[in-house]
């Protein structure tokens, strides 16, 4: 039997959840952003500014900037409050309303993050891997939506743009977080991100409320390049993907529990499920170019 989302009725919609505009620290305007990510054919963005005193707590009114063929989801980039090592929270908001209370002096990222969620947002904790997030620190936001496990703009700020070691541990201990993958763009002609990571999001309809719904389901994969068409399982017997052509399919269990299928081109691989334990495992997908997708967890329980 296919699994979710991919035995949900609907279509995948194509999406950017973290994205920074001129309200904040971005290059380009929010209408420049929006219609740079409409022509290369993307579904849906959320421009998700830093909500800081500095840049007048923006949340973006990007209305004006949806058609027929693209929308969009109004968000920001929180921040309150000190993590572990003494970083400033970084909190990514995907589906805020626009009145948004600013901090209080005193809010704290986990306080500002149980806000966020209250007021009906997809929550994820923003580049974990990038400024050292600890799992204290994951854990204290609570009852957050996801993992953000590729940010695009720390492959050239700092060479850490991959956060799927903390998501697995947290995942192994029993947390049950989805994982998304995004570009953080901000337009910088110094580095390429732009369009190297996103979701795909699988939905009846491209209306924020249905992608937002969706999203906070964990209704969806990420991507860097390859896609995923279909995930069908027997549990505990065996696992099949179907996806675009790739080099090697792995599927990741916990701890070092992994198997992987390899070869030019490969469109379907099966796996055995007989010796797999513990309580999830996930499908990573890597074509000729290196390019990634990676499925959200698949919770064997």
């Amino acid at each position: 039997m296919s699994i979710s989302p991919f035995d949900l009725p609907g279509q995948f919609y194509r999406g950017n959840l973290h994205t920074h505009s001129t309200l904040s620290d971005g290059k380009l305007s929010p209408e420049a952003v929006c219609d740079l990510y409409k022509d290369a054919g993307y579904d849906f963005i959320a421009l998700t500014d830093h909500f800081m005193k500095q840049f007048n707590y923006p949340v973006a009114d990007t209305l004006a900037y949806r058609s027929d063929t693209f929308t969009t989801i109004f968000g920001a980039e929180l921040h309150a409050g000190r993590t572990e090592l003494d970083e400033l929270w970084h909190i990514l908001a995907v589906g805020l309303p626009l009145d948004f209370a600013p901090p209080t002096a005193d809010e704290t990222g986990p306080q500002i993050a149980a806000r966020a969620v209250a007021a009906g947002a997809f929550v994820a904790a923003a580049h974990p891997q990038w400024y050292g997030l600890t799992e204290t620190d994951v854990l204290s936001l609570g009852d957050i939506h996801a993992i953000e496990v590729f940010n695009g703009t720390s492959v050239d700020h700092n060479d850490r743009a991959d956060s799927w070691y903390i998501a697995d541990l947290l995942l192994r201990r029993g947390h049950r977080y989805s994982a998304c993958a995004t570009d953080d763009a901000h337009f910088n002609p110094a580095r390429a991100d732009f369009a190297i990571g996103w979701v795909w999001v699988k939905s009846e309809s491209r209306t924020p409320d249905a992608l937002l719904a969706a999203l906070k389901d964990g209704y969806y994969y990420s991507s860097t390049g390859p896609q995923i068409f279909d995930i069908d399982m027997i549990p505990g017997e065996k696992l099949t993907v179907r996806c675009s052509p790739a080099e090697r399919v792995f599927i990741t269990g916990t701890g070092p529990m992994a198997d992987s299928v390899y070869g030019p081109g490969i469109c379907t691989a099966e796996f055995n499920l007989q010796r797999f334990r513990g309580s999830y495992l996930r499908v990573t997908v890597r074509d000729r170019n290196g390019k990634t997708a990676w499925s959200n967890p698949i919770w064997l329980d």
